[in-house]
C-alpha cells in the first residue's frame, strides 16, 4: 500500500512512518507543514528510503492536498496532523481550530474527492483513519474507564477542538459514505519527543540541573502509552479495523504527574550520579486552568477485536525513554537550539520529495 500520512514529522506521526518503512513493505507520503515541533531530523534513519516521500504541505491548504492526492495515489490516509499542546491551546486557541478543525475539513473534502475517483476494486481498500485523543471525553473522577461510548465533553481549546474534528469524520462518513476509523488515545511518551510536554521537560531539565516545575499538587492522573506502541495499534486498525467504528488505545499505566517526575528522578539519579539526587529539583507551579484530575482508557475492544496489547509497561518504557534522551544529544540540542528548523531548508524544497 501507499500510505499517506499527515502530520508525519511529528512525534507519533514520526513514530508510525519508521515503523512503515522498517517493518512493512507499505510506502509512505508524510504530508507535514512544519510547524514549530514538526521535526525532520526524526525521520533521518529513512529519510533517503525509496518508499518514503515527503510533502511540504499544510493541511489548510485545499489545492496542495488536491494536487498530493492526484499526483501521490494514496491507498489510504492517515491523519495524524494537529496542533497538540494543552497550555499553547489555552494561550493560543487560534491555530488550533484552523489546523485541527478547518484543516481537517479540508483533508476530508480532498480525500472524499479523490475516493470518489477511485476504481471500485481501489475503493475498497481505501481508509481514511483518523488520530485521536482521549481528551475529548473530558476528566474522570478516581473511579472509571473512558470507553468507546463515553460521552465527549471536552474542557481545554486543544480537546474541544480534537472533539469537532472526531465529529467531523463520523458526519463524513455517515453523510457522505467516506470509509473512516477513527482512534483516541491515551498520554504518548518515549523517543523524539519535543520537550514542551512532561516527560522529555522533566529528563532535559534535570539533566541540566533546572527547576522541574509540576502543576498544582502533582496529583492528576494520566494513563501512559509508550509511543511505539501507539504506533503499532493504529498500524493494526489501519489494516484490520471495522469501517466506522472507534477504537480506544491506552497503555494501563495510570500514573500521578508526581510519580512520573519520581521515576525519572530515580533513573537520573542512577544513571548520573553526580547530579543526584535529581528531585530535589521538583518545584510545585500554579495549577493549569481548568486542568483535567484523570484520564484512563478501557482498550479492552482494541485487544478483544484486534489482538493489540501494550509491549511495554510504563517502568520499561520510561527507562528506554531517559536513556534515548542521554544518548541522542545531536537531536537533543538541534530541538533546543532550533537548528532543527534548517532541515527543511537543506534537504528539500517546497512540495517536492
Amino acid at each position: 500500500m501507499k500510505i499517506l500520512v499527515t502530520g508525519g514529522a511529528g512525534f507519533i506521526g514520526s513514530a508510525v512512518v519508521r515503523q512503515f518503512i522498517d517493518e512493512t513493505p507499505h510506502s509512505v507520503v508524510n504530508v507535514d507543514k512544519l510547524t514549530y515541533s514538526g521535526n525532520l531530523e526524526s525521520l533521518k534513519s529513512i529519510s533517503g528510503d525509496p518508499r518514503y516521500f515527503f510533502e511540504h504541505v499544510d493541511i489548510c491548504d485545499a489545492l496542495e492536498l488536491a494536487r498530493v492526492f492526484e499526483t501521490r495515489q494514496p491507498d489510504c490516509v492517515m491523519h495524524l496532523a494537529a496542533e497538540s499542546h494543552v497550555d499553547r491551546s489555552i494561550s493560543g486557541p487560534a491555530e488550533f481550530i484552523q489546523t485541527n478543525i478547518v484543516g481537517t475539513y479540508a483533508l476530508l473534502e480532498a480525500s472524499r474527492s479523490y475516493y470518489g475517483s477511485l476504481p471500485e476494486e481501489r475503493k475498497s481498500r481505501f481508509r481514511f483513519h483518523h488520530i485521536s485523543t482521549d481528551e475529548v471525553y473530558g476528566t474522570l473522577g478516581k473511579e472509571g474507564l473512558f470507553t468507546e461510548e463515553t460521552p465527549y465533553s471536552p474542557n481545554s481549546p486543544y480537546s474541544a477542538s480534537k472533539a469537532s474534528s472526531d465529529h467531523l469524520v463520523r458526519a463524513w462518513h455517515h453523510t457522505y459514505g467516506l470509509p473512516v476509523l477513527t482512534t483516541n488515545c491515551s498520554n504518548n511518551y518515549g523517543p523524539y519527543h519535543f520537550p514542551e510536554k512532561l516527560i522529555p521537560l522533566m529528563i532535559l531539565n534535570a539533566t541540566n540541573r533546572k527547576p522541574l516545575p509540576v502543576y498544582g499538587n502533582g496529583e492528576n492522573i494520566r494513563d501512559w502509552l509508550y509511543v511505539e506502541d501507539h504506533a503499532r495499534a493504529l498500524r493494526l486498525v489501519l489494516e484490520k479495523g471495522k469501517i466506522g467504528e472507534n477504537y480506544n488505545i491506552g497503555g494501563r499505566n495510570e500514573k500521578t504527574n508526581l510519580e512520573v517526575v519520581h521515576t525519572i528522578c530515580t533513573i537520573l539519579d542512577e544513571l548520573l550520579p553526580e547530579g543526584a539526587p535529581h528531585a530535589s529539583l521538583i518545584s510545585f507551579v500554579k495549577d493549569r486552568p481548568g486542568h483535567d484530575f484523570r484520564y484512563a482508557i478501557d482498550a479492552s475492544k482494541i485487544a478483544k477485536e484486534l489482538g493489540w496489547m501494550p509491549r511495554e509497561t510504563f517502568e520499561s518504557g520510561i527507562r528506554k525513554t531517559v536513556e534515548w534522551y542521554l544518548e541522542n544529544e545531536a537531536w537533543v540540542n538541534h530541538v533546543t537550539s532550533g537548528e532543527y528548523r534548517n532541515w527543511i531548508e537543506t534537504h528539500y524544497e517546497k512540495g517536492s520529495a
